[in-house]
């Protein structure tokens, strides 16, 4: 396969710039106007879209929203996985309508039956029987490794190359070319060196998940059944089963996060490839786009948190807050699982990504580029690798800036808005095929300008 001209690229490139520019003089007078944000964002990471600054949002509903110039948007960034039900689900926002007009009440720090609806419903879904709940899966992992510290009595931390587990400090770790732990570039003062918490294996790999925990002293293995922020990296086959047996021989609780990875239905791959974690997170989405996350354990790590002579798990003990399982929060996810993230919703999701792969499939193999694409369910990704990677490290390796800037503005100036950190692209109930044969359309134009 022939490589992309790059001389090429920077030129089309500069083309897009300068139109994004000249189509969005609002959202760049709003974000040179912002004097008191830190980067000129309410959170940092929104200056990562393409461009040199973001677009502003005016409106949003289903899959599109409406920048402050007025422009429309076929969305495919879903709130990278938070608005996977899509934006202000109808049934949603009659529930947290209904809390917050008609109930009232949002942080008594009492409960409402809302949060036992919801805890068996995980339970349903993703067979594990205890749960807790936070406002995001990063607080939710962060209590969760807290609590399979404490009841192993084991002071470190297992994690992949190139994870992904919200802005967990344990899982910002990469690989060093002799297997050692490595800090992951960029993460913000960390309290320790993560060598110090956290032993590193690389996706796919088995030898070096043994390797790891060979030392008797890991407490948890952290993971998702595929990684997700690095490019979607499938697990081999064995992979899975191979980790969970590892875990079980050595003693270490299995994690399973599928914050991102329930795009694979409504059970996640948990349900869909029949997983066995002994703790389980999950966030985002099943809210309906309202802070939320969730942490359930099985029966066994309950027994031991409760026999802990010491833990002091109400007040000092490290985990829970405040906002925590608000009632607002489980309203929202109590309507969003029952109502519009339903079993329903994934058959036509997961159709509608499976088009879209196969429409990008056909444009690679029409121009000959050396990329490739997966598909986890209803979310799928390209990445400028061939074959596509089989590891977090790999898939690091493939990423080019100016390609994915080039892309992602190519699509967003001609109304359609893919993920700013990857080249995710996610379904939700209200996606059409229409949107996604636009999609194709644009992709396949994009790659004819590159081609020459």
């Amino acid at each position: 396969m022939p490589a992309v001209d790059r001389s090429r690229l920077v030129d089309l490139l500069e083309i897009e710039r300068a139109a994004h520019r000249e189509r969005t003089p609002r959202s760049r007078a709003a974000f040179d106007g912002a004097g008191h944000l830190l980067g000129g964002v309410p959170m940092t990471w929104m200056g990562k879209w393409s461009g040199g600054y973001p677009l502003y949002l005016a409106t949003a509903a289903g899959n599109r929203v409406v920048d402050i110039d007025g422009h429309e948007y076929v969305d495919f960034a879903l709130g990278d996985t938070a608005a996977m039900a899509g934006h202000s689900p109808a049934a949603t926002v009659d529930a947290v309508h209904q809390r917050l007009a008609v109930d009232g009440g949002i942080t008594t720090m009492m409960p409402s039956t809302d949060a036992e609806w919801v805890a068996a419903e995980l339970t349903r879904r993703f067979g594990v029987p205890l749960w807790s709940f936070s406002l995001t899966a990063t607080d939710a992992n962060r209590w969760a490794l807290r609590l399979a510290r404490m009841v192993t009595g084991r002071p470190m931390v297992m994690a992949f190359s190139y994870c992904y587990h919200g802005s967990v400090d344990e899982t910002f770790v990469i690989m060093g070319p002799d297997g050692t732990t490595l800090p992951r570039q960029g993460n913000v003062g960390p309290a320790v060196p993560v060598s110090q918490t956290t032993r590193v294996a690389e996706f796919n790999d088995l030898a070096s998940v043994e390797r790891g925990l060979a030392h008797g002293d890991v407490a948890v293995l952290v993971m998702e059944p595929a990684l997700t922020n690095i490019g979607i990296v499938l697990p081999e086959p064995g992979f899975l089963d191979g980790v969970r047996a590892l875990c079980t021989q050595y003693g270490t609780l299995l994690l399973i996060d599928e914050t991102h990875t329930i795009s694979a239905g409504p059970g996640g791959c948990t349900a869909a490839w029949g997983l066995e974690p002994d703790i389980f997170v999950i966030g985002k989405s099943i809210g309906g786009g309202i802070p939320c996350g969730a942490y359930g354990i099985t029966d066994e790590i309950a027994m031991l948190i409760r026999e802990h002579p010491t833990a002091d798990l109400i007040d000092v003990g490290g985990v829970g807050g405040t906002l925590a399982g608000n009632v607002l929060s489980t309203a929202a996810m109590r309507a969003t699982l029952e109502s519009v993230l339903t079993d329903e919703a994934f058959v036509h999701m997961i159709a509608l990504a499976t088009r879209y792969r196969e429409g990008v499939e056909t444009a690679i193999a029409a121009h000959r580029v050396p990329w490739t694409i997966e598909q986890l369910g209803a979310r799928a990704e390209y990445r400028f690798a061939s074959p596509a990677p089989a590891n977090g490290t790999a898939s690091a390796e493939a990423h080019d800036d100016d390609l994915e800037e080039f892309l992602h503005l190519f699509m967003s100036n001609r109304g359609v808005l893919m993920t700013p950190f990857h080249n995710m692209a996610l379904m939700c109930p209200s996606t059409t095929a229409a949107d996604v044969d636009l999609h194709t359309t644009l992709f396949d134009h994009a790659l004819s300008l590159l081609a020459g």
